[in-house]
């Protein structure tokens, strides 16, 4: 038998998340012919269960300083150039209730398979297909010019090639390297990958020192490496996690020096004062308790802070629980990994991509989006509104 002839196309997206949905969107309202694959039984995984199912899709206060690269100044463009606010037209437009949980969160009311179904909507709306369940076995670039891929569907042409493809975070939801392997193929260089937005761990002492204390939330402030996020710290039976530890787990690597506020906002050496002035026969353990869960305060008077009542604590012990309680020491060990992380960070160095198109300085007519791409956001709708805005800069030029 003769081999099959490719199916040609103008523009072949791998990967059908939201960066790649949105890619093709774009392209395919320019009236590009536009052809989406994913090897997944269903598109956009990560949108579903993001936001506990409500998909938190963009942040209002989305800027570059959001975000984690070796080049803080690569996303800019394309950020600039499609923001928070052009998506949530495209969510209006669609009619999808949605609301700010808070910081300029903005979560769906009721689903986050409406994102998903106005992505597909709009997608056929400009006449790009989608198809699931599509095994890539090989890309190379063509002999005429463009690009050829072997799939389990077939063979395909295409004259531009957008890598869509996401990062290694939660292989339960299909997450391979594979966008890493092509870049790598077409002789980009990758920086090293690490979970992102990702619990941490506890071990030896340092776990044993917060036993019993699993499911224990409070308002804490995080720093490390120069970086503070204000938000829940929640104990878990094998460390810490909560949106303020997220945060700050993309900054973290072992051996970091990590220590929370557990009273932000206030000072704690002048609030030490105050109870000691207004409460002076309670002991410390005790007015703790008032400002922190009784079990965790406890706790800190257990291994950390001597308990006595407030009268018999001098100036300058007062001075060292005050400094405790404004950056006690967290001794993580590692994090939860890909399993349960949000993010990757790192990726394909951006060194080699057009910060304007997003398209490859050294293979012409290739593209990378996303999560591939060395840049990740901060939790709270940051990487998707990346993913939104990188999206369509190559759905834009491809």
């Amino acid at each position: 038998m003769p081999p099959t002839r490719p199916t040609h196309v103008d523009v072949l997206v791998i990967g059908a998340g939201a960066a790649g949905l949105m890619c093709a969107i774009t392209a395919a309202s320019r009236g590009r012919r536009v052809l989406v694959l994913d090897h997944a039984n269903k598109v956009g995984k990560k949108i579903l269960m993001s936001g506990g199912g409500r998909c938190n899709f963009t942040n209002t206060g989305t800027a570059p300083d959001n975000f984690i690269s070796a080049n803080p100044h690569f996303c800019k463009s394309a950020l600039a150039r499609y923001t928070p606010w052009h998506f949530i037209e495209l969510v209006e437009r669609h009619r999808i209730a949605y609301h700010e949980k808070e910081l300029g969160q903005l979560f769906c009311d009721v689903s986050s398979k409406l994102i998903v179904s106005m992505l597909l909507d709009e997608c056929a709306a400009a006449g790009a297909q989608v198809r699931t369940g599509c095994a890539i076995e090989r890309v190379a670039v063509a002999d005429g010019g463009g690009f050829e891929l072997d799939t389990s569907h077939g063979p395909y042409h295409c004259e531009r090639l957008v890598v869509a493809t996401g990062g290694l975070s939660i292989p339960s939801m299909g997450a391979t390297g594979f966008g890493y392997e092509l870049a790598r193929q077409f002789g980009h260089a990758l920086l090293p990958t690490r979970a992102g937005l990702v619990p941490l761990t506890l071990s030896g002492k340092h776990q044993q020192r917060m036993e019993g204390l699993s499911g224990v939330a409070l308002p804490v402030t995080a720093h490390c490496n120069g970086v503070a996020f204000n938000n829940a710290m929640l104990v878990t039976h094998r460390g810490v996690s909560g949106p303020a530890i997220l945060q700050v787990s993309s900054y973290w690597q072992p051996g970091d020096t990590l220590s929370l506020d557990l009273l932000p906002g206030h000072d704690a050496l002048a609030l030490l004062r105050q109870w000691q002035d207004e409460r002076p026969d309670a002991e410390l353990r005790t007015v703790l308790s008032d400002a922190l869960p009784r079990r965790f305060a406890q706790r800190l008077c257990e291994v950390w802070l001597p308990s006595r009542p407030m009268k018999q604590y001098t100036p300058s012990q007062l001075g060292d629980v005050a400094r405790v309680l404004a950056a006690w020491p967290l001794v993580a060990s590692g994090t939860e990994g890909y399993r349960t992380a949000e993010v990757t960070l790192g990726g394909v160095d951006t060194d080699g991509v057009s910060s304007s198109t997003m398209e490859s300085r050294r293979v012409p007519g290739l593209y990378f989006i996303g999560e591939v791409l060395d840049v990740t956001g901060w939790l709270g709708g940051y990487n998707f509104q990346w993913a939104w805005a990188s999206g369509h800069a190559a759905g834009m030029a491809a």
